[in-house]
C-alpha cells in the first residue's frame, strides 16, 4: 500500500549542546546534556567541537524571531571578527561581556557563549556596531514551515518534467559530492547507503548520522538516491555521492549555528553541493558567510523557499540559491513561499522519494524542490569539471523556463530549472580566459590620516568575475585576508613604531588576476612605553586554519604573536612542509596557500617569531588537504 507523507518546505537545525530546543509541535525545550567525552575529544582534534550554552536568558525570546524562528539560542550569539583582529584583542572585546568564543571549523565566524545574566539581543547590537566586527546576530531558532494539508498522490513526474533523461546521456552526476543538512540519512536504506560517504551529527557531536526525524531520507532522496539499480526510485543525480550533516535535534529543530557548522564542514571536506531545506536561512549574515565560504572554494549552495503561501520578505543573497516549488502544470504551488528572494523554481509537488527504514512514498514541499535543483546542479558539475561554481550558477539561471513575467519574479525567479538544458550549456560552455584584473582602492583610513590602537580598514575591491579575496599589507607585511566581502580589516598598529606607514591592498580574482591599490601613507601616533630587559619570549599561535581538513584551491593562513615587550619588535617567518613562505613584522602575518597543485594528505604548517631581544618561540599545525 502506498503511503504519502508531506512535509515542510524546511526543517530546524539542533544545538550542538546544551541550548534550548524546538520541534515543529510548537516551543517544546530540550536539554541535551554532554556527549560523552570520546566523542568531544575526537570533535576538537577534527576542529568541529561546538560551544557550550548558558543557561536561560533573562529576557523571553519566544517571539524574538523574524525569519520564520521561533526566538533565539540562550546564552550564545553569532559574530565575524574583521581579518587582522588578534585572538587576545577578540577575547578582550568578548571578556567585556562576558563572552567566550569557539571558532567554526576554518572559517572567519565564532559561537560566542555569554554569561546566565546577559542579553543576547544588546550584546550582539553592540558588537554589531564595533568597529573590529562585520556582524554580530542572534542565533536565532528555525522552525519548520507549515505542512500542506491536501493530499497529492503521484509518480516521478518532475523527472521528464527538468528532461532529466536527456541530461542523464552526459552524466548522472558521478564524480560530485552533495552535502544534505538535515536530521540524518538512512544508512540502511537500499539506494542510499552505497552513495553516502562520511559525513558529521553536530548535535551530538559525533559520526553518527543515522536519521532521527525521517526528513534528510527523504531529502536526500530527492537529490541522489541510487539509479538505474533495479530498486526503488531514480533520482536526478543518481551517481553523485551523499554527505549527511546532521544538524537538528530528535524533533528537527535547531539554530542558525548548526546550519553554519554544516556548511563549512562540508566545504572542507570536498562537497561541491549542500542541501538546506531550512526556512528563512537567506536573513542571517552568519549563514551567508558560511555559504560564501563554500561558495569561494567552489561550491553551491542550495535552499528552500518555504511553504507559508504568502510574501515573505526574507534577504536576497548571492551567496545561496533559494527555490521555490511548481506542480505538475509549471505553476507555482498554492503553499509555496514567494518573494524577491527567490532564484528558482523546481517541481515540489508529488516527489517519489526514499523513507526512513527502507521505503518509498511521495512527498512535498520546497524541501524537495530544493534539493531536486541540488541534483541539477551535481550533473552540470560533473558533466564539466572544469566550469567555474559562478559559471554554473549562471547557465542554471539562464537555461531555466521562464514562467511568470518575464525575467526574474518573485515567483519563479530565473525559472523552472531544466537540468537537460542546463547539462548541454555546461557541456558546450568554453571556458574563456580570464585576463581582467580587479578594481580595489582603500576607502578607510584616508590619505595623510593620523591613527593609533586598532585601525579598521575598508576596502572597495570588484571584478569582472568575482573577487576572490584581499589582502591587506602594512609597509612590506600582509597583515590579513579577507575572502569575503564587504571587504574590511582591522590592523594593530602597535606593531610598527611611530611615524609614516603605507598600506596596500592587493585584490585577487579566482583565475590569479591581482591588481594594488593606491598607496594609503598614515601617520601611527601610539603611547611610547619603557620596557626593562627582556628575557621572556614571545607567543604565537596559528590561527587559521586549525587541525582538520582544508579543500578548494587556496587557504588563508593567519598567524598571532604577542610578547611583553609589545608587538614593535616581532618578526614573523612561515613554513609549509619545511620550506619557507613568508615573512614579515607586527602582531599578525597572513598568507595564501595555493592548494591546487598540492597532493592529499597531511601537510605541516610552521610559524616562528622571535623579539627585538632575540627570544623565539614557534607554533605548528597538520592540515589534511582534501581532493
Amino acid at each position: 500500500m502506498r503511503t504519502i507523507e508531506f512535509l515542510s518546505g524546511c526543517v530546524t537545525s539542533g544545538s550542538p549542546s546544551g541550548a534550548a530546543l524546538v520541534n515543529d509541535c510548537g516551543l517544546q525545550r530540550v536539554q541535551r546534556g554532554r556527549g560523552r567525552m570520546s566523542a568531544y575529544l575526537l570533535a576538537v582534534l577534527i576542529g568541529l567541537a561546538a560551544s557550550s550554552s548558558s543557561a536561560a536568558p533573562p529576557e523571553n525570546n519566544a517571539q524574538g524571531a523574524n525569519n520564520g524562528g521561533g526566538g533565539w539560542a540562550n546564552g550564545r550569539i553569532l559574530v565575524m571578527p574583521r581579518p587582522g583582529l588578534t585572538e587576545k584583542e577578540l577575547g578582550k572585546i568578548l571578556s567585556e561581556h562576558g563572552g567566550k568564543g569557539k571558532k567554526i571549523g576554518q572559517s572567519d565566524l565564532y559561537i560566542v557563549d555569554l554569561p546566565v545574566n546577559a542579553s543576547e539581543k544588546a550584546v550582539a547590537a553592540r558588537l554589531a556596531h564595533h568597529p573590529a566586527f562585520k556582524f554580530a546576530e542572534v542565533d536565532e531558532m528555525v522552525l519548520p514551515d507549515l505542512i500542506p494539508n491536501d493530499p497529492y498522490y503521484g509518480s516521478a513526474w518532475h523527472l521528464p518534467k527538468i528532461g532529466a533523461s536527456a541530461a542523464w546521456d552526459k552524466t548522472q552526476g558521478a564524480g560530485v559530492t552533495v552535502a544534505i543538512l538535515d536530521s540524518g540519512v538512512d544508512s540502511a536504506h537500499p539506494d542510499l547507503g552505497p552513495r553516502l560517504v562520511p559525513g558529521w551529527n553536530f548535535y551530538d557531536n559525533n559520526a553518527n548520522t543515522s536519521d532521527v526525524y525521517g526528513h534528510g531520507t527523504k531529502v536526500a532522496g530527492a537529490a541522489a538516491a541510487t539509479s538505474n539499480n533495479s530498486t526503488g526510485i531514480a533520482s536526478v543525480a543518481g551517481q553523485s555521492r551523499i554527505m549527511p550533516i546532521r544538524v537538528t535535534n530528535l524533533s528537527g529543530a535547531g539554530y542558525w549555528s548548526t546550519i553554519t557548522q554544516g556548511l563549512v564542514h562540508a566545504a572542507d571536506n570536498g562537497a561541491r553541493v549542500a542541501n538546506v531545506s531550512f526556512l528563512g536561512v537567506t536573513s542571517s549574515l552568519t549563514v551567508q558567510n558560511a555559504a560564501q565560504y563554500m561558495k569561494n572554494k567552489g561550491g553551491l549552495v542550495v535552499v528552500s523557499g518555504g511553504n507559508t503561501g504568502t510574501q515573505q520578505n526574507y534577504v536576497s543573497t548571492t551567496t545561496m540559491i533559494p527555490v521555490s516549488a511548481t506542480d505538475g502544470n509549471d505553476v507555482r504551488a498554492s503553499w509555496s513561499s514567494y518573494g524577491a528572494y527567490i532564484a528558482l523554481a523546481a517541481p515540489g509537488a508529488g516527489i517519489w522519494s526514499t523513507t526512513l527504514g527502507g521505503g518509498y512514498g511521495a512527498v512535498s514541499g520546497t524541501s524537495f524542490s530544493s534539493p531536486i535543483t541540488a541534483g541539477v546542479v551535481a550533473l552540470m558539475m560533473s558533466a564539466a569539471p572544469s566550469l567555474l561554481n559562478t559559471k554554473i550558477e549562471s547557465l542554471l539561471f539562464s537555461t531555466a523556463v521562464d514562467l511568470g513575467a518575464a525575467g526574474r519574479d518573485p515567483y519563479y525567479g530565473y525559472g523552472r530549472v531544466d537540468a537537460a538544458r542546463a547539462v548541454q550549456a555546461a557541456v558546450a560552455a568554453v571556458p574563456v580566459p580570464d585576463t581582467q584584473a580587479p578594481s580595489v582602492a582603500i576607502s578607510s583610513p584616508s590619505n595623510g590620516a593620523t591613527v593609533a590602537g586598532l585601525v579598521p580598514v575598508n576596502v572597495n575591491a570588484a571584478d569582472n568575475i568575482g573577487v576572490a579575496r584581499v589582502e591587506l599589507k602594512v609597509n612590506s607585511t600582509t597583515v590579513a585576508i579577507d575572502s569575503t566581502g564587504p571587504f574590511a580589516f582591522s590592523w594593530d598598529s602597535h606593531g610598527v613604531p611611530n611615524g609614516a606607514v603605507n598600506l596596500v591592498a592587493y585584490a585577487f580574482d579566482s583565475a590569479g588576476n591581482s591588481k594594488a591599490s593606491a598607496t594609503v601613507a598614515v601617520n601611527v601616533a601610539n603611547g611610547v612605553t619603557t620596557l626593562s630587559k627582556d628575557t621572556t619570549a614571545p607567543t604565537v599561535k596559528i590561527v587559521n586554519p586549525v587541525v582538520g581538513p582544508v579543500s578548494g584551491n587556496n587557504v588563508a593562513i593567519s598567524v598571532n604573536a604577542t610578547d611583553d615587550s609589545g608587538p614593535m619588535g616581532i618578526t614573523h617567518t612561515l613554513y609549509i612542509n619545511g620550506v619557507r613562505k613568508a615573512s614579515g613584522t607586527g602582531t599578525t602575518l597572513g598568507y595564501n596557500w595555493f592548494i591546487g597543485n598540492v597532493g592529499a594528505g597531511a601537510h605541516l604548517i610552521q610559524a616562528m617569531v622571535r623579539d627585538a631581544a632575540g627570544n623565539a618561540s614557534s607554533s605548528s599545525v597538520y592540515v589534511m588537504v582534501v581532493k
